[in-house]
């Protein structure tokens, strides 16, 4: 199993939820976040608007995926969320040690499922 964070355009949402259910995907974890990338606080684009800040707004989305869906759920994220412009984002992948689904008790992938 597999923790993926994706760090994201708050624009590029909708597509990459889009993608990322095309792709089989459906549970993930969304949040609003500020942070600074190697563009340190250049101007951006959002929603029309430029912002100038040391901190910029994006979006995190956090997904536990079984071993068998980590490529395509990368593939997915990184495709609907390139714009080719700086600041685009990153994808981390870390190992998951285990998985606890609350309502029934289930375990590790079972509970990812």
């Amino acid at each position: 199993m597999k923790y993926i964070i994706a760090i994201i355009k708050p624009h590029k949402l909708e597509e990459v939820k889009k993608a990322l259910e095309g792709a089989d995907v459906n549970l993930m974890t969304v949040s609003n976040v500020v942070g600074q990338g190697r563009q340190k606080g250049r101007t951006e684009i959002y929603r029309g608007a430029k912002e100038s800040s040391g901190l910029l707004k994006k979006v995190k989305l956090e997904i536990g995926v079984n071993e068998e869906f980590v490529e395509q759920t990368i593939e997915a994220i990184t495709k609907a969320a390139y714009t080719g412009e700086i600041g685009d984002g990153k994808i981390f992948v870390l190992d998951l040690q285990d998985v606890v689904r609350v309502g029934t008790g289930e375990r590790g992938g079972k509970a990812i499922n």
